[in-house]
């Protein structure tokens, strides 16, 4: 079997914050994305289903320096052309005190749609992801690694969290988008198939019974993109900083070159049921990286540094092959310094023992995320 081409492409959400009342913009100016489309032809730059956000998604990167130049020219372009509009742009899954009654969603046929199928539940879909598409071209290999990674997708949520506000309050959460977006159909741990056609079948039966149009409404936390000859990671927030998203990256697309180094050797990871990767996924959405995970080889909780440790050793010859450790290795900087979800709750926990009333630790936590998302950029 040839060797897939492990390509790299990035997308991302992000919320559009008005720098006066730090509340999220209700109805930004549609001018705002023509612009970014007009800057960016080699990228895209699309709406999302509420308008005070937008998403971002690089060009087919062939390796993570590709990626981080890519990445780093959306951030920055699109950050400065919202800035021309009076508006910021957030990095984070959450924003810590928006309230979702007031938002308008996107005159757009797809979402029309979306918002009479879903009602409510999508009405409240205040929140923002990042999906990791990598290049696997063989269908039944694409199938074959989507039911072995599925295993270490809460690893990266962990260490992905931005979202632990919800409406004004401390939600107990790192990662709340999951509580939010677990409300729609069709989302979670994917299911396991044996072949690429059983994968296929399963998408044409819900086609036929009027479901769903295409296989783009199955928003599983990982799936074969209905668009690419990739598998789609969708299970993380989106990062304030973007070293730390490209570190997940890194760390995903070396996961899936380990897992194909094992298949060369007639070897493979053990599949798990998908009820005990889904435990580990709420450890990861409720604790961060400052908590355990199940390893379900003993099976025990370990803590969860201590498994991104094994699995940095464990990916550490396929990174250097995808010329990508640096970005890998850069989970250490994560796990000592925390997630965004870890500094958003530091900088809220300070200001409110400085005597600080709600709305104004909750400003300073907006303040801090409108900073990292630019940081680092020209």
């Amino acid at each position: 079997m040839k060797e897939p081409g492990f390509t790299i492409g990035i997308e991302e959400e992000y919320l559009l914050v008005d720098p006066e009342t730090r509340d999220l913009a209700i109805d930004p100016p549609a001018e705002i994305l023509v612009e970014c489309q007009k800057r960016l032809p080699d990228h895209q730059v699309t709406p999302e289903f509420l308008r005070s956000q937008l998403e971002i998604g690089t060009r087919v990167c062939s390796n993570i320096t590709e990626a981080r130049d890519a990445l780093g020219e959306l951030r920055s372009t699109v950050s400065k052309v919202v800035e021309s509009y009076d508006l910021k742009l957030m990095a984070a899954s959450t924003h810590p005190f928006a309230d979702w009654h007031l938002l308008k969603h996107t005159a757009k046929e797809r979402y029309d749609v979306i918002a009479q199928d879903l009602q409510a539940v999508v009405r409240r879909l205040m929140i923002c992801g990042m999906h990791v598409h990598c290049g696997i071209e063989d269908q039944e290999l694409r199938i074959d690694l989507m039911n072995q990674v599925s295993y270490f997708l809460p690893h990266l949520l962990a260490l992905s969290t931005s979202s632990p506000f919800w409406r004004g309050e401390v939600s107990g959460l790192k990662s709340y988008r999951l509580s939010v977006f677990d409300s729609l159909p069709r989302t979670g741990v994917p299911d396991r198939f044996d072949s690429y056609g059983e994968f296929e079948r399963l998408v044409s039966t819900m086609v036929e019974a009027g479901s769903i149009e295409d296989g783009s409404k199955i928003w599983w936390d990982l799936r074969p993109s209905s668009k690419f000859p990739t598998l789609e990671m969708r299970m993380t927030d989106v990062c304030s900083l973007v070293e730390d998203t490209l570190c997940i990256a890194a760390l995903y697309s070396s996961l899936l070159r380990m897992l194909y180094r094992l298949r060369r050797k007639n070897q493979r990871w053990r599949i798990y049921p998908a009820t005990l990767v889904a435990e580990n996924r709420w450890l990861a959405q409720r604790f961060g990286v400052e908590g355990s995970l199940i390893d379900l080889g003993i099976p025990g909780q370990v803590k969860t540094s201590e498994l991104i440790e094994e699995i940095i050793e464990l990916v550490r010859e396929d990174a250097e092959a995808l010329g990508c450790l640096n970005e890998v290795l850069h989970a250490r900087t994560i796990l000592s310094r925390g997630t965004s979800a870890e500094r958003q709750l530091a900088t809220y926990h300070q200001a409110r023992k400085d005597g600080m009333e709600n709305r104004k630790a909750l400003n300073a936590v907006v303040d801090q995320v409108l900073q990292e998302t630019t940081t680092g950029l020209n």
